[in-house]
């Protein structure tokens, strides 16, 4: 599942390490599993008291220690708290099918990652939207890269980037912190790591380390594709992917594709898609200069009150009796018996489920899957998926 896409790529089919049903500790108890990689599965899991999380097990078998130090993810996770980077709950060991397992546990967020929210959208997403996750995402690692020991994701890309509705609109959050490393003291640099799409030029061409301008250019890239549906400096070309020369040429604006895109928001872009890493802002100044008031799109849509029309009152009219005798009586309709809502329409379901006492919490998850899915649904229904997540029932 891309919206909790491990490090690596997926290695073939093999029997799950957990299974549905299965206790983690005492509080923790495994849904499904979400998806894998190279190195872990994520599984959907349930705690007794904090309701749905994600899950990352580590595959491969390891001595105690091996399996501690492959935790440095959850580690680093932990230290980082921002509402726009995934929180972590737990860490430890688990007994799997296969022998001990390293685990953590983070959060759960049901509305798929940026390529779902593209797919969407048909691949040019709004630019409303796109700000508020360039905003949200910048301040978010302005955190990481601002500690005395700046730490680098070095993988942003739009697996990664998970997007939730909750009371105040749109909230994305960076995940898959599985390659972050904390820089060199002196060098201010981590080891070369990432996808080719979204590597700067300076790692992929010259061979540095990954510094903090490095994500800086994988936030430009993703920013660049979710308003253009293609990646910038021919990233999109596999044959050019790896040519020096694809960097010799002039950016093309991203309003060359989209004619929504203002000159401030192209500006940003093209500075955090220079090429020289001298040249691009901090993230904390990307952070500030996408921090545009807030549009519409951002916001909870609060539907119109319906207020009754004042009509004027109408006098019966008299009809002789004969008419009212000879008029048969008419009874009310019967009312029409109970039917379950389509399993094509989720958002009768979700609203369905949230009748029931206690499941609130996977309405408002099957509502906000839904509504990652339909953009069409949000404009009506988001204002009832932030009320469902302060716990209140419409």
């Amino acid at each position: 599942m891309a919206a909790y896409r491990t490090t690596g790529g997926a290695t073939g089919a093999r029997a799950p390490l957990l299974t549905p049903g299965q206790r983690v500790h005492d509080g923790l108890v495994v849904d499904r599993r979400l998806g894998e990689g190279a190195f872990a599965e994520v599984y959907r899991v349930r705690h007794h008291v904090l309701g749905r999380q994600a899950l990352k097990l580590f595959k491969h078998g390891a001595s105690l220690g091996a399996n501690f130090s492959r935790l440095d993810e959850a580690r680093i996770l932990s230290t980082l708290g921002h509402p726009s980077i995934i929180r972590v709950f737990d860490a430890g060991t688990v007994d799997t099918a296969d022998g001990v397992r390293g685990y953590f546990t983070m959060e759960y967020v049901a509305g798929g990652s940026l390529h779902q929210l593209v797919r969407s959208h048909g691949g040019i997403v709004p630019v409303p939207q796109v700000t508020a996750v360039l905003r949200q995402v910048a301040d978010g690692l302005s955190v990481a890269h601002g500690r005395r020991q700046p730490v680098v994701h070095r993988d942003l890309s739009l697996a990664n980037i998970l997007v939730g509705y909750d009371e105040s609109g749109l909230r994305a959050k960076v995940g898959d912190f599985g390659l972050a490393r904390e820089t060199d003291p002196v060098t201010r640099a981590a080891s070369a790591q990432g996808t080719v799409a979204y590597m700067p030029p300076e790692v992929l061409i010259r061979g540095r380390g990954y510094s903090a301008a490095g994500d800086v250019w994988a936030l430009g890239t993703i920013v660049y594709y979710l308003l253009t549906n293609r990646f910038p400096y021919d990233a999109d070309a596999r044959a050019r992917a790896f040519s020096p020369a694809r960097f010799e040429q002039p950016l093309r604006p991203p309003g060359d594709f989209n004619d929504d895109v203002d000159t401030s928001l192209e500006w940003l872009v093209a500075d955090m898609l220079r090429v020289d890493p001298a040249e691009r802002p901090a993230m904390r100044e990307v952070a500030e200069r996408a921090d545009l008031p807030r549009r519409p799109a951002e916001l909870p849509v609060e539907r119109p009150v319906e207020r009754p029309v004042e009509r004027p009152v109408e006098r019966p009219v008299e009809r002789p009796v004969e008419r009212l005798v000879e008029r048969p009586v008419e009874r009310p309709p019967e009312p029409p018996p109970a039917v379950a809502p389509p399993a094509d329409d989720p958002v009768r379901a979700a609203i369905a489920l949230s009748r029931v006492p206690g499941r609130l919490a996977d309405a408002a998850d099957r509502l906000e899957a839904a509504l990652s899915r339909r953009p069409r649904l949000r404009e009506r229904h988001l204002t009832r998926l932030a009320t469902w997540r302060r716990g209140v029932v419409q």
